[in-house]
């Protein structure tokens, strides 16, 4: 059987005429490991070659990374924001409307959890320390396999399901969170402070689920929850690529009858 193709959103690093394209190694570990294979997706390609790069996938996963641009949900800069990346935000934003067109399962770490949230209406903290402060330290700053605090899970929900457990230690380097929940998405972990740490989809529609914390820093741990949730997802990108491809079609591939048009030039 052919293993499942998981589209892996990168990021652009580095000073002008130095700079690299990619993810960090863990993302692609995790994937393996589950039994897909990763597939780096830079935003060098533009936006116009978002549903060919798609067509080639059975999955997405949207990485961590910089902070969302403000303008993104509507909110002023209030100089709490560190990098940002507004030609990443369009990639990614073009990325994930064309897999909720297609139906393909999508999982979000930290950065790519907020930018989902952001795509369906949600809004973003842009500096817990000063928006939100909280007994709770979620940028610790130590090694990233370094559990931190706790994260309640609903149970029945996806995530708790693919984890098998409803209350975890988690890793956790973000300064900014989801605030208001898009209304597509449910609540489905929850840290000490309240803070939502992980959100998905209705249980009738696509595959979709985030997570704020970092799983993928645990892929060699033979014996951490973690690796649930990379294989969950592979195996909802196996049962897409078996059930979901038939009836919907691969975004803007021949015979999908579906051709995505996104403004020219949207990278700048």
């Amino acid at each position: 059987m052919t293993r499942p193709r998981i589209g892996l959103s990168a990021r652009v690093t580095g000073e002008p005429g130095k700079q690299q394209t990619g993810v960090h190694v863990d993302y692609a570990h995790s994937i393996r490991s589950a039994g897909g294979v990763p597939l780096i997706l830079p935003p060098a390609m533009g936006l116009e070659a978002v549903a060919e790069a798609l067509a080639a996938c059975h999955g997405l996963l949207l990485t961590g990374g910089e902070d969302v641009a403000p303008g993104s949900y509507g909110a002023a800069g209030e100089g709490f924001t560190k990098a940002t990346d507004p030609a990443r935000d369009a990639f990614e934003m073009a990325l994930f409307a064309a897999t909720r067109e297609a139906g393909l399962p999508v999982l979000a770490i930290c950065r790519g959890f907020q930018l989902v949230n952001v795509a369906l209406g949600g809004t973003l903290w842009q500096d817990l320390p000063r928006e939100r402060p909280s007994h709770l330290d979620h940028d610790k700053g130590e090694s990233w396999d370094v559990r931190t605090h706790h994260v309640r899970l609903v149970a029945g929900s996806r995530t708790a399901q693919a984890l098998g457990i409803d209350l975890m230690l988690t890793n956790s380097f973000h300064h900014q969170a989801v605030k208001d929940l898009a209304p597509a998405l449910e609540a489905t972990a929850v840290a000490d402070d309240g803070l939502i740490e992980g959100a998905e989809g209705t249980p009738d529609g696509p595959w979709l689920v985030g997570v704020q914390w970092h799983p993928e820093s645990f892929w060699q741990d033979g014996e951490a929850v973690d690796g649930g949730l990379f294989a969950a997802f592979v195996e909802a990108a196996r049962e897409w690529d078996q059930t979901g491809s038939a009836g919907r079609g691969h975004p803007g591939a021949p015979g999908s009858g579906r051709s995505l048009q996104f403004p020219e030039n949207a990278l700048g």
